[in-house]
């Protein structure tokens, strides 16, 4: 059974669609050995999928200091069916915060901490106007999550 790694991506813009896509792109590079990558929208993503998944990355824009109306919906919908059997999941954030987003990434942050899903990584915040170094560092997320997915690291 292959490994799957779930990309929850909320992408109001051209621009934070080519972030997911280059978080997904990056982790379907990294790996050869059949991990199953998933680019869902918020809104669409059921409880079911989260809990297939052996790892997730969450993308955000930052909206009025906290996260995407879309993102909170996901959370309330997924938050008790996957408490308990999720526990210990793998999680990264990235997060397009036109000003600073520390206040999408303290929420966020929480939740994933009332879950208790591990953090494999720092959280990416993409401050300020649109940088195309935005899109390395989601493949370079991508990247690194697949990896350590595919080998167990988290």
């Amino acid at each position: 059974m292959s490994k799957q790694l779930l990309i929850v991506a909320h992408t109001p813009s051209p621009n934070t669609q080519a972030m997911a896509n280059q978080l997904r792109i990056g982790a379907e590079s990294a790996v050869d050995t059949g991990l199953q990558v998933n680019l869902v929208n918020p809104l669409q993503c059921q409880p079911h999928a989260v809990l297939q998944a052996d790892a997730i990355i969450l993308l955000t824009t930052e909206n009025l200091g906290y996260m995407s109306g879309a993102l909170k919906d996901f959370f309330d919908r997924i938050y008790y069916p996957c408490l308990e059997p999720k526990q210990g999941l793998g999680v990264a954030l990235v997060v397009r915060a036109r000003h600073d987003g520390t206040g999408t990434q303290r929420a966020i942050k929480s939740i994933c901490n009332g879950l208790r899903w591990n953090w494999a990584q720092p959280p990416i915040i993409c401050r300020g106007e649109w940088r195309p170094e935005f899109l390395q560092q989601c493949h370079q997320m991508g990247q690194y999550m697949a990896a350590a997915t595919d080998l167990g690291m988290i």
